[in-house]
C-alpha cells in the first residue's frame, strides 16, 4: 500500500467493496482533492489501444489515462449514485483532479461517478454497493418483510376466519339438528298422550253415562222410592 504523507486530507482504509479513499481533515465543497495520474495512452497507437483494466480513465477520442500504476493514490476513490466529489476534467492540459462538490468530515468516504459505460459494464452485472444503492435495496428488503408479514397475517385472519365460520355453522346445524331431535321426541311422546287423554277422557264419558245409567236402573229398580217421589210430588199440588 503506498504511503501517503500526513499533509494530505485523505488515507487509505477498508471500505464495503474492499479498498476505499477517507478523509482525514475537513474537506471544504470545491476544493480539488486529488489528482488521478498515470500514463497517457494515445488510443491511435495500436498498442495503447490495446491495454485493458478497471483504471482507465478517458479524457478524450484520443487520449486515456492508465491509473492502474502503484502511485496513483486516487484509483483507491470507489463509485457512487450520490456521490460527495466529482471528476474534473481538463482536455487541454490533459488532466483529472477530483473536486469536492459538498463538504466532506473526517472519516467519511470520499467517492465519485464513474460514468454510465463503466456503470453498466463491471457495476450493474454484479451490483452497485454504494451507499445510495445499499440503502435502496435495504428500503426494498423492508418492504418485501412488510408485504409478507401483511399477506402472512391476513392468511392467518382468513384462516382463522374461516375457521370460526365454519365453527359457527357446525355449531348452528348440530343446534338445529338436536332442536329437531328434540322436537320429533316431544312429538312422538305428544301424540300418544293426546291420544291417552281422549281415550281417558272417552272412558271417563263413558263412566258418567255408566253411573248415569246405573242410577237410572237403580231408580226403577226401587218402585217404593220412586212412588214416594211421586207422591210428594203430587201432595205438592
Amino acid at each position: 500500500m503506498p504511503v501517503i504523507s500526513s499533509r494530505k486530507p485523505y488515507r487509505i482504509g477498508r471500505s464495503r467493496t474492499g479498498l476505499g479513499l477517507f478523509a482525514t481533515k475537513p474537506i471544504k465543497k470545491g476544493t480539488k482533492i486529488i489528482r488521478y495520474s498515470g500514463p497517457m495512452l494515445d488510443c491511435r497507437k495500436k498498442k495503447d489501444d490495446a491495454v485493458e483494466n478497471k483504471y482507465l480513465f478517458q479524457i478524450n477520442g484520443r487520449w486515456t489515462i492508465d491509473g492502474s500504476v502503484r502511485k496513483n493514490i486516487a484509483r483507491y476513490i470507489n463509485h457512487a449514485c450520490k456521490p460527495n466529489a466529482e471528476s474534473d476534467v481538463n482536455t487541454r492540459k490533459r488532466t483529472v483532479h477530483i473536486r469536492a462538490i459538498k463538504d466532506i468530515q473526517p472519516g467519511e468516504e470520499i467517492n465519485y461517478d464513474y460514468g454510465t459505460e463503466y456503470f453498466k459494464e463491471y457495476l450493474k452485472p454484479i451490483g452497485c454497493k454504494c451507499d445510495a444503492c445499499e440503502k435502496k435495496r435495504e428500503k426494498l428488503r423492508a418492504e418485501a418483510r412488510a408485504a409478507k408479514s401483511g399477506a402472512a397475517k391476513k392468511s392467518a385472519a382468513a384462516r382463522k376466519s374461516g375457521a370460526a365460520k365454519s365453527g359457527a355453522t357446525k355449531s348452528g346445524a348440530t343446534r338445529r339438528a338436536k332442536a329437531v331431535t328434540a322436537a320429533r321426541a316431544r312429538g312422538t311422546k305428544a301424540a300418544p298422550a293426546t291420544r291417552g287423554t281422549k281415550a281417558v277422557t272417552g272412558t271417563a264419558k263413558g263412566r258418567a253415562k255408566t253411573r248415569a245409567a246405573g242410577n237410572g236402573t237403580r231408580a226403577a229398580a226401587n218402585p217404593r222410592k220412586a212412588g214416594k217421589t211421586a207422591k210428594r210430588g203430587r201432595n205438592g199440588l
